[in-house]
């Protein structure tokens, strides 16, 4: 599977520090899972959290899903040394938070490269700040050099709704504009894209509309903190069958011996360009990762 077409439909924090948490993994069917140092492990698990990553990767072929390490930021007494120790579990992808500038992700990539981690380890960027929303360009712009490593953001909007003052209301009026930004910016940078989590695992209508309207703005994907919320991102994130038939043939029409090296072809009264070609070649890709992997 290429980088461009694995999917991330569902990707599930784990507590580094919750045993019972960890031994379920194994079970669930979310495309991805991140092994969390920050957010929720506290201060003084911290160290204990990163000394168990090499147990939990050590079990890692018994997992099909993607496995990310989210470490604290570089900046704090405990993102470094992080740092170093998911490099040397060499998960799919190490991810930032905190992240405001190109610099943050370049000087990650920095490490690892001197660390000799496989070109196989990428890299993550969380946007959960004012400065990240206002650099956003440039910090999309590392996902077109692949020596950069950035390949993925993650929206964290409960930061940003801390960080701004906005009020959080459940249609996300507010936090729109912003989360539309991401999507070009990522769009841009030829990168996937996360939604945020939603707080409540309990209510999963409301989880489910919201998977929906994300995946209306182009999302590929949400952060999950429940694995209740693991088939509802699964579902809304997942290519329709209508989707899926009308990239078939697109790619099926490009393929007709009278259409050979022609860049603009018609197809039921409208007119394709290679460009579409490639989007329905990117689209029957996930969707037959999504269901070898689901």
């Amino acid at each position: 599977m290429t980088e461009t077409c694995r999917p991330r439909r569902s990707v599930l924090y784990v507590p580094a520090s919750n045993d019972k948490a960890l031994a379920k993994i194994s079970s669930l069917a979310c495309d991805a899972v991140i092994i969390d140092l920050e957010d929720a492990v506290a201060p003084a698990d911290k160290v204990f959290a990163r000394e168990k990553l090499a147990d939990i990767f050590a079990h890692r072929a018994n997992l099909r899903c993607e496995m990310v390490v989210r470490i604290n930021p570089l900046s704090s007494e405990w993102g470094a040394r992080d740092l170093l120790a998911a490099a040397r579990c060499e998960p799919d992808a190490i991810l930032l938070p905190k992240v405001d500038t190109p610099r943050d992700v370049l000087e990650a990539g920095d490490v690892l490269d001197d660390n000799f981690s496989p070109d196989a380890v990428k890299l993550w960027a969380m946007i959960e700040t004012p400065k990240a929303l206002l650099n956003i360009g440039p910090i999309a712009e590392l996902g077109r050099d692949p020596a950069s490593r950035l390949v993925c953001f993650v929206a964290g909007t409960n930061d940003l709704v801390k960080d701004t003052g906005i009020l959080a209301t459940p249609d996300r009026r507010y936090l729109t504009p912003w989360l539309m930004q991401m999507v070009l910016a990522a769009r841009a940078g030829g990168l996937d894209l996360l939604d945020g989590v939603f707080n409540d695992f309990r209510d999963l209508d409301a989880f489910a509309r919201e998977c929906a309207e994300a995946a209306a703005m182009g999302f590929d994907g949400k952060s999950l903190i429940h694995p209740a919320q693991i088939d509802a991102a699964n579902r809304a994130f997942a290519p329709s069958a209508e989707a899926v038939a009308e990239a078939r043939a697109v790619k099926e029409a490009f393929e007709l011996a009278e259409n050979a090296g022609r860049q603009v072809i018609a197809l039921n009264g409208k007119m394709l360009e290679r460009l579409h070609l490639a989007q329905a070649e990117k689209l029957l890709a996930k969707a037959a990762a999504s269901t070898s992997g689901a």
